[in-house]
């Protein structure tokens, strides 16, 4: 069964792009203009992963990834003009995950969805309690991290950090909500704690970490886990 993607565009040049790639590559799309028809086709029609617009002509972009968090965990790439650090952090923050501004690569977008979509359907899962990323495996029950089936030496909070990054894996996670939700809100501007940790975790699961494969810098934003 085809994937089915929901483009939310008012610019016809850029709905158009979309449309041509994605047929190409066998993905199914509807499309919407606004928010309004947007959130209503969204209902009707319960897409695999939206492409979103910040600028819409019936109000901002962020609105409607609020709306659609309060009743989904579907994918949702921002797809935005707006090369603002405090705007795509605001769109991550409402619940977008991922983005990518204009101009943009067709390819590097299809890389983006086909993450997104993977990260929904195809993290094994054994258990309710055991996940596996690539040659991560976690186990929430023991709390402990496996590595090419050999158990990781962490600390309490290194566990905490990589379980997080695990369970949104292929998802742009700002620097605020891994410090909210690994440390508690305290720590939330603590930037210089986060990278120390991160760099870290590095040390312990990648092959180079200073080319790292799994944990990824997104610069200015946060971190994405990859695999």
């Amino acid at each position: 069964m085809k994937n089915l993607i929901q483009i939310i565009e008012d610019d016809k040049s850029v709905k158009k792009l979309l449309e041509i790639a994605f047929k190409e590559f066998e993905f199914e799309f509807i499309s919407s203009e606004n928010k309004k028809n947007a959130l209503l086709m969204f209902l009707s029609h319960n897409p695999n992963l939206l492409v979103v617009d910040l600028g819409l002509p019936d109000g901002d972009g962020k609105d409607l990834i609020k709306q659609i968090r309060e009743i989904s965990k579907v994918p949702i790439i921002v797809l935005t003009a707006r090369h603002d650090e405090k705007e795509i952090i605001a769109a991550l923050d409402v619940g977008a995950d991922d983005y990518i501004t204009k101009p943009f690569s067709v390819n590097e977008l299809l890389a983006r969805i086909r993450a997104n979509l993977r990260r929904i359907a195809n993290v094994e899962i054994e258990s309710a309690n055991r996940f596996i990323c690539d040659e991560l495996e976690l186990d929430i029950v023991s709390r402990d991290i496996f590595l090419k089936k050999e158990k990781l030496k962490l600390t309490p909070i290194e566990y905490e950090l990589l379980k997080y990054f695990m369970l949104h894996a292929n998802k742009t996670l700002t620097h605020k909500q891994i410090l909210q939700e690994v440390w508690g809100t305290a720590y939330q501007n603590e930037m210089p704690y986060l990278r120390t940790y991160v760099n870290t975790l590095r040390k312990k699961i990648e092959e180079n970490s200073t080319r790292p494969k799994y944990i990824k810098t997104e610069s200015g934003i946060g971190y994405r886990f990859s695999f």
